[in-house]
């Protein structure tokens, strides 16, 4: 096993975290208000994170880019021409430009989440440092108001939200920018029929909406009865003793299996709507390009292959940001907000 490296260690992340809080805590007291965990946070980190922030930026950048060199290749075959010399050359450095692409955005992609989880680790480092620094230090009253169970789920849950929030929070501002770049491009191609398949989108996102509300609201939920399972199981193993002496075990097993029930209910509640998500994600391109078409048939307008390729490829763009990372970052960012509302109660 190697050591791990100086910046990732624990020591290190939580006290640097731990004075931006001491900082903020301090800042709350003198304006009187409630102390605020998010932007001690936001305050240690948000260098990094906005610098990897861009690479999402230009990464998806290179993939609107794609389809318009794309769509020049295509019209170069579609009106070819022996003599015409200076639209091979054109043809050729469409070419060299769509390899260039596709190479950009595969080093970026990879790079950008490499290193995004590895903010996500060190948040997660951090705050794991502040709930067992506090533990250690919590007074005789104060443990009687906690169980290691509420804490057991706060280390092994709530703090995991960090490593997956951090991945798809970009895509919350990068997606909707995307989303109008094609739009642009798909009205310079086709015109107004591009607004019927956007519609869809715009639809598919209002839905997203609703979803992050009921994703907090399921979490919320599932974790409060988590808390109240594992404080149940705590206290039946201290008196298993007990328990046995008075032949308890069937009434203790009965309450245990009815929260672990709740529990599980709402589990899967959060995994249908998760499955609704992903569903989207092979969908909605294609119905997208779908009522595209059809809308500019309906229209009477003549379309040529080279608009079918890029419309095709331009949507085929939107589909990991707008369909499936931006409905994940909402899922995830209504997640991680309970998990900070729960770390800071505690």
């Amino acid at each position: 096993m190697y050591s791990v490296l100086l910046e990732d260690r624990s020591q290190h992340l939580g006290e640097e975290l731990q004075g931006y809080w001491d900082q903020e805590v301090k800042r709350a007291q003198k304006d009187a208000r409630e102390p605020s965990l998010v932007k001690a946070i936001i305050k240690c980190y948000w260098k990094s994170y906005l610098i990897w922030g861009m690479f999402t930026f230009l990464e998806e950048g290179t993939r609107v880019v794609q389809p318009i060199f794309l769509g020049k290749m295509v019209s170069y075959v579609e009106n070819y021409h022996l003599s015409d010399s200076a639209a091979l050359h054109e043809a050729y450095g469409c070419a060299a430009g769509l390899s260039a692409c596709v190479l950009v955005w595969a080093v970026l992609h990879h790079l950008y989440f490499y290193h995004i989880q590895r903010v996500g680790m060190r948040l997660r480092v951090a705050v794991c440092r502040m709930i067992y620094r506090k533990a250690l230090r919590l007074s005789s009253s104060a443990m009687g108001k906690t169980t290691t169970g509420q804490v057991i789920n706060l280390l092994s849950n709530d703090v995991n939200r960090f490593d997956q929030v951090t991945m798809f929070l970009h895509y919350l501002w990068v997606g909707p920018l995307q989303a109008v770049a094609v739009t642009a491009l798909l009205w310079m191609e086709i015109g107004v029929s591009c607004l019927a398949g956007m519609a869809v989108l715009i639809i598919l996102l209002l839905l997203q909406s609703c979803f992050g509300k009921l994703f907090s609201s399921l979490w919320s939920k599932t974790a409060a009865l988590t808390d109240k399972r594992i404080r149940t199981m705590s206290e039946v193993i201290t008196g298993i003793r007990t328990i046995k002496m008075n032949a308890w075990e069937k009434s203790f097993i009965d309450c245990i299996t009815r929260l672990r029930s709740k529990e599980i209910s709402k589990i899967l509640k959060s995994s249908y709507l998760r499955g609704m998500n992903l569903a989207s994600f092979f969908t909605v391109s294609k119905i997208m390009i779908f009522v595209t078409f059809i809308t500019n048939e309906l229209l009477d307008n003549r379309i040529t292959a080279s608009q079918v390729f890029v419309v095709m490829t331009l949507f085929e763009a939107l589909r990991f940001s707008s369909t499936l990372y931006f409905p994940v970052a909402i899922e995830k960012v209504s997640e991680a907000v309970v998990s900070l509302r729960r770390i800071k109660v505690w």
